[in-house]
Parts: structure tokens; C-alpha cells; sequence
């Protein structure tokens, strides 16, 4: 069984997948696509243009979700979905929370800093990439901008009004964790990897695969160092887990 990731190495959401592939030990390889023009690889192989994308024996699984819900039928070793329905549920209200409000939040505040600074976006948007992306990017890069800003709807406004939600959603999960080690039940599962994989761009681990700079562009630094304490259970999941 051979699986293809096809992916942005930056996205978090494409990070919940490869921390799910790792923990489940299971061998892929990565395709990393050009954010623009990778919608011509992704409308022909899924549904839709997103990634991440995972394409197992010509079957193409879109959405981070519903990839893991896909692994974990395929393969039992290392489950994230517990079995037990009540469990399950919870579950999946934490992950359908994390996916649909923080990860978006957190990528929309990461960006309006980010994207002002095209060496730094140049370098985590063409890793392991084409040959040609740097090229693509000299020359595409003003209009690429443009565009995700409109897309994400990422104005100064619409960033600070993120980052309070993301403070506050760290709240609600800090007290979560201050209770119980894990989300669910005693163990680790789909709710933790999300929660830890989709503030990552927060804490910035090595796991994750990027050439992280020491030091990020203001604000963003300053909203990192700021978060920085309340991130101690994110760490542990990253060092217990992926």
C-alpha cells in the first residue's frame, strides 16, 4: 500500500496529517505544491482544490480529517479515533472545533504577519519543491499575496480579532489539560494531535519539518513569546507522540 501526501510543507493542517502517518508508522511520500497553481494538481485528483491530499492506490482522501478517519480504518496499530462511541464523539466535537475556528485563526494571524516578509514565505512556500518555485515566486509573489489575503479574508483587523479568539481557545484547552493529560478519556487520540499540530506555528517544533527563523517578524514573535508558557502540553505532545 503506497500513500502520496500531496501538501504545503507550511500548512499545519498538512502537518495533522504527517503527525498521523508517523504515529501510525505507516511510509508515504510527499509532494509539495505551490500555493496559486496547485490547484491544477489537487481539482484533478480530489473534489475540490485543498490540501492536504492523500492518494492511496488511485483513491484520493481530502481534508485532514477525514484522512485520519481514513487511516485508521485501514490501519487498526496505533489508533487515533477511540472505539468507544461516547469517547468517539467528544472526539470529534474537539477536532471539528480545532479544525473549523483555531487552525483557521491561528493561520490567519500567522499570515498577516508572514506575508509581508517574502524571503522568510518564499523559502517555507518552495521547500522540497519544483525546481522552477523560487522562479515562480520572484515574479508571482505580489499578485500570490494578494490573493491569499483575499482569500483567508486577512485585513490588520480581521488579525487581532483572530489572535483573541486563539487566546481564548488556548485558555479553554490550558484548563482542559490542567485536569486531564489528555483531551479523551486517558489516551491520546485525534482530539490531542489536533490541538497540538494546528498551534504548532506557535511554538514552532522541529518536528514539523520547516527551517523555522530564530526569530519571527514582529508582531508575531512578540504574540508567540506571549503564548509561550500557556504551550507547556502542546511541547509534551510533541515529544510524547510525534
Amino acid at each position: 500500500m503506497s500513500y502520496q501526501l500531496y501538501q504545503f510543507p507550511i500548512s499545519h493542517y498538512c502537518e495533522k496529517v504527517r503527525f498521523a502517518l508517523d504515529y501510525k508508522g505507516l511510509e508515504y511520500s510527499v509532494k509539495n505544491l505551490l500555493p496559486g497553481i496547485h490547484a491544477r494538481t489537487t481539482s484533478k485528483l480530489g473534489s475540490s482544490t485543498s490540501v492536504p491530499l492523500l492518494v492511496c492506490d488511485g483513491e484520493s482522501i481530502q481534508g485532514s480529517a477525514q484522512i485520519i478517519s481514513f487511516l485508521d480504518a485501514r490501519h487498526e496499530a496505533q489508533p487515533l479515533t477511540p472505539s468507544d462511541p461516547d469517547l468517539r464523539a467528544e472526539a470529534m466535537a474537539w477536532e471539528q472545533w480545532l479544525d473549523s475556528q483555531v487552525g483557521k485563526d491561528v493561520r490567519l494571524y500567522c499570515y498577516d504577519t508572514l506575508l509581508n516578509h517574502r524571503d522568510i514565505v518564499s523559502g517555507f512556500f518552495t521547500s522540497d519543491g519544483p525546481w522552477w518555485g523560487p522562479l515562480y515566486l520572484k515574479f508571482g509573489y505580489s499578485k500570490l499575496v494578494r490573493m491569499m489575503r483575499e482569500h483567508m479574508g486577512i485585513t490588520p483587523e480581521s488579525a487581532e480579532a483572530a489572535l483573541q479568539r486563539t487566546h481564548s481557545a488556548l485558555d479553554r484547552l490550558c484548563a482542559a489539560y490542567a485536569e486531564h493529560k489528555y483531551l479523551v478519556g486517558n489516551r491520546f487520540s485525534r482530539a490531542d494531535l489536533a490541538a497540538a499540530a494546528l498551534f504548532a506555528p506557535m511554538f514552532q517544533p522541529t518536528q514539523y519539518g520547516l527551517a523555522w527563523p530564530e526569530v519571527a517578524p514582529e508582531p508575531l514573535q512578540g504574540a508567540m513569546d506571549l503564548m509561550s508558557p500557556r504551550l507547556d502540553w502542546a511541547r509534551r505532545i510533541y515529544a510524547d507522540h510525534r
